[in-house]
């Protein structure tokens, strides 16, 4: 295996697909001209690409859950509680753990398990267990698309199976489902393997089929400044297209503060689009995607909701072309439908309310965009640097440096030398920057701002700074501030 930024030859592609197919059994029923042939029957309405398109044009954020149970029925049932109840926008299917690790045979002794119990012991739907003809049992019983989520290192089968199976739209990628979810896996492997689950949509693309991608922006989901994961979105998104994909979704994690927020969502779509076309991807369709909270929330369901208010509203003023919502039972374990579909009300209400009004560039705004896009700028074009013009190879390079740094990431791929904490108005900054390719102004905006907030609070700068901001939210505060 030899890792280049370079479209798969096809020789390869099929040489790999034999492997793939001979994964599980459901594998020998995937015929690329049936796929084909079914997707262009598929409504418009239920195209996930196309409803982005829509919404991106008309300036309105959709809504959209996570979701997904065991036994066929019982997922559509909950996915057709969400659309109709929970006034869904989009609808996911969240993919279980066995699924995500490969480990087919476990899922398939969960599935019986389930259908034994009468509910679901898996934590998701096991789409490559029930095959392509079950997973178009799934499309064609809702209204609204319905995108693949999941969080697999080698999601080579999953993805031949769910978009065979008449899924439009696909998360995930080689470094965001890997550094946040695996310890030992290599980067090598993870972007080489996604290198043909982007192949095999661009195949579908050049067939005539709009397939969405989306890289998942939160990462660790905790404290994760905008720059780190902006970098790894948009070289997920350059390594997508060039494998042929056309419709790309870069999301990002909310922070909290609201200034930022928006500055993250408007800068994100804005880099993206900038170093696609910098690299003659200029014909790929951009959208974006805020993810409410995904840190500790509040016990109390009534709290939770004001949680899932905030970054509802987050999503609205910013202009993000979705929102990925979340649920009051979130620190109590999976959620009931009702609490889902609650979840998505609320989301509804203030969406709906703010659809007439964007956060304006005031000088504030503006300063935040700029420092932002300079960071990731300084990240990006290092990282380019590092691999002498091929992103893929600048990718590994970076990560060994330490020139991209995930915070609080599991891999032992990641350098794990950043340190982010809040600064007096709450904005996630760096405690300690690491290696990363700052420039000296940047390095110091970031040591006077938390700087700050120590003089406000009476106290050093210190890591109990960083414990403190992680547990604050689910205390009621966003600033982990001494008692």
């Amino acid at each position: 295996m030899e890792l280049r930024n370079k479209k798969l030859d096809e020789c390869i592609f099929r040489e790999i697909q034999q492997e793939v197919l001979q994964q599980w059994p459901t594998g020998k029923n995937v015929n690329f001209q049936d796929a084909i042939d079914y997707h262009k029957k598929i409504p418009s309405q239920k195209v996930f690409s196309k409803k982005l398109k829509k919404a991106k044009e008309k300036g309105t954020t959709l809504i959209q859950p996570r979701a997904g149970v065991a036994l066929v029925d019982e997922h559509i049932q909950l996915l057709q509680y969400l659309e109709t109840h929970g006034e869904a926008d989009l609808l996911p299917t969240t993919i279980d753990s066995y699924t995500r690790q490969n480990r087919y045979q476990e899922a398939e002794n969960g599935i019986v398990e389930s259908r034994n119990a009468k509910r679901s012991l898996l934590n998701g739907f096991p789409a490559v267990n029930h095959g392509i003809e079950t997973c178009r049992m799934v499309n064609e019983a809702l209204n609204v698309p319905v995108q693949v989520r999941h969080g697999t290192p080698d999601a080579r089968l999953l993805t031949e199976i769910s978009i065979a199976g008449g899924f439009t739209a696909y998360e995930g990628g080689g470094i965001s489902y890997n550094i946040p979810y695996a310890k030992s896996v290599s980067l090598e492997k993870t972007i080489y393997d996604w290198q043909y689950a982007d192949r095999l949509i661009g195949m579908y693309e050049e067939a005539g089929v709009s397939i969405n991608r989306e890289p998942f922006g939160p990462l660790t989901g905790t404290l994760v400044p905008p720059c780190i994961s902006h970098s790894v979105a948009i070289v997920e998104s350059l390594l997508a297209a060039e494998q042929g994909v056309k419709n790309i979704t870069v999301g990002y994690g909310q922070c909290g503060n609201l200034l930022q927020d928006v500055a993250a969502i408007r800068t994100l779509e804005v880099l993206t689009e900038e170093y696609l076309k910098k690299y003659g991807y200029g014909d790929v369709f951009v959208t974006t995607v805020l993810h409410q909270w995904m840190g500790g929330f509040p016990q109390d369901e009534a709290k939770a909701f004001g949680v899932i208010s905030w970054g509802a509203a987050a999503a609205a003023l910013a202009g993000a072309t979705k929102v990925i919502v979340k649920t009051p039972h979130e620190a109590m374990g999976i959620p009931t439908k009702e609490a889902n579909a609650d979840g998505l009300k609320t989301t509804r209400q203030l969406v709906t309310m703010l659809v007439d009004q964007r956060m304006p560039l005031t000088h504030e705004l503006e300063s935040e965009m700029n420092i932002i896009m300079a960071e990731t700028r300084n990240i990006m074009d290092k990282m380019l640097e590092l691999g002498e013009g091929d992103i893929a190879i600048g990718i590994i390079r970076a990560f060994e440096a330490g020139v991209i740094d995930v915070p609080f990431a599991p891999s032992k791929y990641n350098l794990g030398k950043i340190l982010p904490a809040r600064d007096n108005d709450g904005a996630v900054r760096l405690l300690d920057c690491g290696n990363l390719p700052f420039s000296k102004d940047i390095i110091d905006f970031h040591k006077e701002k938390i700087e700050e907030r120590a003089r406000f609070e009476k106290r050093d700068v210190s890591f109990q700074m960083v414990i403190d901001d992680i547990y604050a939210i689910g205390k009621g505060r966003l600033v982990g501030r001494p008692r």
